[in-house]
């Protein structure tokens, strides 16, 4: 049988804050970085429903919420085209191994293309390795040789005022 059978994928809406400020902490927790969320309600009604910054997408089987998955656009200067960033997906782990992942991420490629992206790119944490036998198995590559640095706190403020 179909596992993915009423299983769904919807766009968020701006009712849906709460649901989803909940699974970030989730997906937080499973990441062992609970610490890191200062996200709110109100911050994130007015990044993805105000400013528009991030798109999100809710993950559900019948009726119940299973999980989500957010992106956004970046941009590719050698490329010169957009492509779609996937900030997090997350499935919850008892509905995990049904392909609900693999139809999310489908979802989000065909978006890419209907968009015109020149494609799609996320991180995984180096010791996630059930994920990362997932992205190598549908095809996805991991560029060695990159790192990923951040800029935040008081460092962008030290900066911002030079």
């Amino acid at each position: 049988m179909d596992n993915t059978e009423d299983f769904k994928l919807r766009f968020a809406e701006e009712k849906d804050v709460s649901l989803i400020l909940s699974l970030i902490k989730e997906l937080a927790l499973y990441e062992k970085m609970s610490e890191y969320v200062t996200a709110t309600e109100e911050i994130l009604r007015e990044s993805l429903f105000g400013r528009k910054a991030a798109e999100v997408l809710i993950a559900e089987k019948g009726e119940v919420p299973i999980g989500y998955a957010l992106y956004f656009y970046n941009f590719s200067t050698f490329i010169g085209k957009p492509g779609l960033y996937l900030e997090d997906i997350y499935i919850k782990p008892e509905f995990r191994g049904n392909g609900f992942g693999k139809v999310t991420l489908a979802f989000l490629a065909e978006l890419a293309v209907k968009r015109e992206c020149w494609g799609m790119e996320w991180t995984c944490l180096d010791w996630n390795e059930p994920s990362i036998r997932f992205y190598e198995s549908i095809g996805a590559v991991h560029w060695n040789g990159w790192r990923i640095y951040r800029l935040k706190g008081e460092a962008l403020h030290n900066l911002a005022k030079n």
